[in-house]
This record gives structure tokens, C-alpha cells and sequence, in this order.
């Protein structure tokens, strides 16, 4: 008989500040291997209001696409009322990091990832500034 685990652990990364776009597929394999673990969820979190998780092909063009898009979407150089209040320029990250947001949940299966042949799991850097993160990886499962 095969109980429910939960494993939780950290990645530590210095971003280079905004656009940043960090490819941290092998960070989480690694923690899925060393887990044990062969079906469950993993759940990726990360902390602070200027940072994002997401999914995407990771490949030079779409990380220039990437950029571009949130730019369109929240631009730079529009006023935004968090500018007004705090005076620290970076409204549009917080904007940008709440669009995309801050966690995601990937099924593993014979502890293996779901993640499609295309797809790595990024960490995006919203902030104007380079900033000391931390990702939560919490993986729920039977061995």
C-alpha cells in the first residue's frame, strides 16, 4: 500500500532584473527525480509581487516575443497609480506579474513530467531592479 508524500523545496535564483526569463525545467526534473515520488502534483510558487511562472518554448525568439507582448499589454510608460503611491517606477511589473502569475501545477506520472516536447517551465523577472528570488516546490504523491 502507497501512501500520499509532501515534499518541499526551495530554488534560490538572482535574476538579472526585468525580462529576465530563466528556464527552470531541470531544477524541477532534478527535484522530481531525487523525490522519489512516481504520481502526483507538483505545484511551483513564487515569492513576490514582480515575478511570474509560466510555461513556454524556450528559444530565442520567444524570449524576445515575450517581452514584446507584455509591453503591448503593460506598457512602460503609461501612468500607473502604485508609481503615484510608491514612487519606485515598477507599477507595470506588478501588473505584468499578475497577469501571468505566480504559481503553476504540473501532474507527474511515473514520475515523469506531463510537460509537453516544446515546453519548459520559466521563471519571468517583471521588477526593474535584479532581485535574490525563491520558488516553492511542493510535490504531492505516492512512491
Amino acid at each position: 500500500m502507497t501512501s500520499t508524500k509532501i515534499i518541499t523545496k526551495f530554488i534560490l535564483l538572482n535574476s538579472k532584473g526585468e525580462n529576465d526569463i530563466i528556464d527552470i525545467t531541470n531544477n524541477i526534473k532534478r527535484i522530481l527525480l531525487e523525490s522519489q515520488l512516481k504520481n502526483g502534483i507538483l505545484t511551483l510558487f513564487v515569492v513576490g509581487s514582480t515575478a511570474a511562472i509560466t510555461t513556454i518554448e524556450y528559444e530565442q525568439g520567444l524570449q524576445r516575443d515575450f517581452p514584446s507582448m507584455l509591453e503591448r499589454i503593460a506598457p512602460k510608460g503609461i501612468e500607473y497609480e502604485h508609481d503615484n503611491t510608491w514612487h519606485d517606477g515598477n507599477g507595470h511589473a506588478h501588473v505584468r506579474a499578475s497577469l501571468i502569475g505566480p504559481s503553476l501545477t504540473i501532474p507527474f506520472i511515473n514520475g515523469e513530467t506531463s510537460l509537453g516536447t516544446w515546453q519548459q517551465i520559466v521563471f519571468v523577472e517583471m521588477d526593474t531592479k535584479s532581485r535574490k528570488r525563491k520558488i516553492v516546490v511542493q510535490l504531492i504523491g505516492n512512491d
